[in-house]
């Protein structure tokens, strides 16, 4: 919005206009959105899957200049995590949250919910578990229309149950 410059008290000092006044005219917005579900197939859990290549893409085309990027799962048993692609790192993780919470272990859930499942469901308690300690969305700044991680730094979709096809939303916005 434009304002004309208002004067404060008698010194006569030039403030601008209160910025929620409304002078009726419209300002253009350079504001952008785009979001895009980019489709995923994983092969087991968990896999860590890199997708940051997939993002970037996605940020290029929308023509962002500025703004951040969040990528977000839909699923309950698929996190998307910030972290280094050395291939044995991944695995190092890949045992870590298998010990951290074990797929073998015994779960209410895999008892309970899985126990009259006609979908072809395998038992997943331990998935949803692992899930819930990485989280579902990561956000990533997009500056001079790339993405801002450091120099390691991949954006992964972590596969936490088994082999399937699964979809990641990138919401992005700026301008």
């Amino acid at each position: 919005m434009k304002h004309s410059p208002a004067v404060n008290g008698p010194a006569g000092r030039v403030r601008p206009a209160d910025p929620r006044e409304d002078t009726g005219e419209k300002e253009e917005s350079r504001m952008k959105f785009l979001s895009r579900t980019l489709d995923v197939r994983t092969e087991r859990g968990p896999q860590f899957i890199d997708i940051t290549d997939r993002v970037e893409k996605a940020a290029l085309e929308c023509g962002l200049r500025n703004g951040f990027a969040v990528v977000f799962s839909k699923h309950t048993t698929a996190a998307i995590r910030i972290n280094e692609a050395e291939p044995h790192l991944l695995i190092d993780m890949e045992q870590m949250l298998e010990k951290v919470v074990p797929a073998g272990d015994d779960y209410a859930h895999n008892k309970y919910a899985h126990a009259f499942s006609d979908n072809g469901e395998r038992p997943n308690g331990h998935s949803h578990c692992q899930q819930l300690l990485l989280g579902a969305s990561e956000s990533v700044p997009i500056i001079n229309g790339h993405l801002t991680l450091g120099p390691w730094q991949r954006l992964f979709l972590v596969e936490l149950d088994h082999g399937r096809d699964r979809e990641v939303v990138v919401h992005l916005i700026g301008e």
